[in-house]
């Protein structure tokens, strides 16, 4: 495990950590172009569980390798979703922020692959 590695996936999951909590605080800046896309409040909790579970996942990859491994497959999953929908709402402007998130998470899995 090289010190990259260890780096980046602890920063990709504090990153995915901050938008689960920005989801289940229901920040503003986060709810709102959820509601414009039209993704019903009563997923709002799932989703941020969903982060939240990925982020401790990338975390506990750290020790357990598998773990990691599928953590960051969810989370790239999760984000290519949420690319999806904003495409179907065609938001197109708000593209890049789920990439914000989806790239580290990647990077992340291609270091834990390349060690």
């Amino acid at each position: 495990m090289s010190t990259a590695h260890v780096i980046v996936t602890v920063l990709a999951a504090a990153w995915v950590a901050f938008s689960a909590y920005s989801i289940l605080r229901r920040a503003t800046w986060v709810v709102e172009p959820l509601t414009e896309y039209g993704v019903p409040s009563s997923w709002w909790p799932w989703l941020g569980a969903a982060k939240a579970a990925g982020a401790a996942g990338l975390l506990v990859g750290l020790l357990v390798p598998v773990i990691g491994t599928l953590a960051a497959i969810g989370l790239i999953l999760y984000f290519t979703g949420a690319v999806i929908t904003i495409v179907r709402a065609r938001s197109y402007a708000h593209i890049p922020y789920p990439l914000l998130y989806l790239v580290p998470v990647a990077a992340a899995l291609a270091l834990a692959t390349a060690a």
